[in-house]
C-alpha cells in the first residue's frame, strides 16, 4: 500500500530512497558530524546514526543560525541526506535545505514524523509537493 502526502516545495527535485525518521529536532552545530553524516548529539534518539543517502524526515532544526552551514558542509563533503522532509518551517531549516541542495518539502497534509517510519521507501517529488511512502515491513 502506498501513502500519499501533499505539501509545499522548499527545494525542487525528485529522489527516491529509504526514510530515516527523527521524532526530535536536529541540531547542526554540535549535533551532527558533517564529515561522516552522523548525528552526534549524545541525547538524541538517532545518536550515532548516519543520514547520508537517506531521506531525512524530522520536525525541524534547533540551535544556532549555523545550522545551515553544517548541512551545507555535508553537501560539500558528500555526506548529505538524499532529501529532506520537515514539519516546522523555520529560516534555519529552509536555508539549510537550500544550501544542501537536496529536494525538500514541508507543510504536509499529515505529520510526516507520525506516518513515515525509518526504513519505509519514499519517493519525494518536491517539484509537485508530493511524498509517496511505501511501507516496509
Amino acid at each position: 500500500m502506498t501513502l500519499v502526502l501533499r505539501g509545499r516545495k522548499v527545494v525542487p527535485g525528485v529522489v527516491e530512497g529509504e526514510a530515516l525518521v527523527s521524532h526530535e529536532t536536529i541540531s547542526g552545530w554540535g549535533g551532527i558530524d558533517p564529515a561522516r553524516g552522523v548525528i552526534i548529539e549524545r541525547r538524541h534518539e538517532l545518536f550515532g546514526v548516519c543520514f547520508t543517502g537517506k531521506i531525512l524526515v524530522f520536525p525541524g532544526a534547533k540551535g544556532s543560525s549555523g545550522w545551515s552551514g553544517f548541512f551545507q558542509t555535508t553537501r560539500l563533503m558528500g555526506t548529505a541526506p538524499l532529501g529532506m522532509i520537515f514539519t516546522v518551517t523555520t529560516t534555519k531549516a529552509a536555508l539549510g535545505a537550500v544550501v544542501t541542495r537536496v529536494p525538500t518539502v514541508t507543510d504536509l497534509d499529515q505529520d510526516p514524523v507520525q506516518v513515515i517510519r525509518t526504513g519505509d521507501w519514499v519517493r519525494l517529488d518536491a517539484d509537485n509537493g508530493i511524498v509517496e511512502v511505501k511501507e516496509q515491513r
